[in-house]
């Protein structure tokens, strides 16, 4: 059958093993210095790895497959230990897939597994970490409300890579600010702290589905203009990664070095 799978570019894995945490179905092990995708049965094709991988060598793609296997799966959870298990229940209920959980359920609890407990919110490690639920508490402040609204720092549109032209005169000369698309919600302070002076250009590395054709507009960019400096702003969610890996392969496809300068904002507003 046809399904969605991920696929390992042997040419461009190191070897480094950073994706075998963010896989709690056991479907990669480090082989010969490479990653491996054991079995089609252990893939469920969501991508809890991708994002993860320094190298950006790790994608999905739609292809003859075995049929994912949730019973085989697990036989490789339980004998890992019960957080590798309470990862991949919620592995599986972040990504809707109720019915792989339904069957992950009924299995572990035929071997005597107390499902009430592992499938507890607050306990579960979840592997694929961008998805944990948080409630930030903001203390309220007693300072005094700014009066008037803040003008936006934005110098063009569109700003979402998807819509971009890669020709359009504002590369010209240009800073570049790569943005997560989480990036502006979680950083209070991004028009006047990132974009002034900067072209802006945003996408999510986990979520939009066609990362190659990211990476060849943005290395046409590169192409076709000069560009002065190019700055990163991404989540620190594991996932987010993904977008400094979208941005080296746009500069290794068109042939440009760049200093690239990275900012990493954590989950309750904070630079790291």
């Amino acid at each position: 059958m046809k399904r969605q799978i991920i696929r390992i570019d042997e040419e461009k894995c190191t070897g480094c093993g950073v994706c075998i945490p963010g896989c709690p179905e056991g479907a990669l092990q480090i082989i010969d210095n490479k990653a491996r995708l054991v079995s089609d049965l252990f893939c469920d094709g969501l991508g809890a790895c991708l994002g993860t991988c320094p190298e950006g060598a790790i994608e999905v793609e739609e292809r003859e497959a075995e049929p994912y296997n949730e019973a085989i799966v697990m036989k490789n959870i339980m004998a890992a230990g019960e957080n590798t298990i309470k990862a991949h229940l919620k592995h599986l209920a972040d990504h809707g897939e109720l019915t792989y959980h339904a069957q992950a359920l009924e299995i572990l609890k035929v071997e005597g597994y107390d499902t009430e407990s592992l499938c507890q919110e607050e306990t579960m490690a979840c592997g694929c970490s961008g998805t944990h639920t948080k409630v930030i508490d903001r203390q309220e402040t007693s300072a005094k409300p700014m009066e008037g609204s803040l003008n936006s720092a934005l110098k063009q549109w569109p700003v979402q890579l998807t819509l971009m032209n890669p020709a359009a005169g504002y590369f010209d000369n240009a800073d570049l600010l790569i943005s997560a698309d989480c990036v502006p919600y979680a950083y209070g302070d991004f028009h006047r702290r990132f974009i002034q002076g900067k072209i802006v250009i945003t996408f999510c590395p986990k979520l939009d589905a066609d990362i190659e054709s990211y990476i060849d507009k943005l290395a046409q960019i590169f192409v076709l203009h000069t560009i002065k400096s190019v700055t990163i702003v991404r989540m620190e969610v594991p996932c987010c990664g993904g977008t400094e890996v979208i941005v080296k392969r746009a500069l290794e496809k068109a042939g440009k070095l760049h200093f690239v300068k990275v900012y990493v904002v954590s989950v309750d507003g904070n630079l790291i």
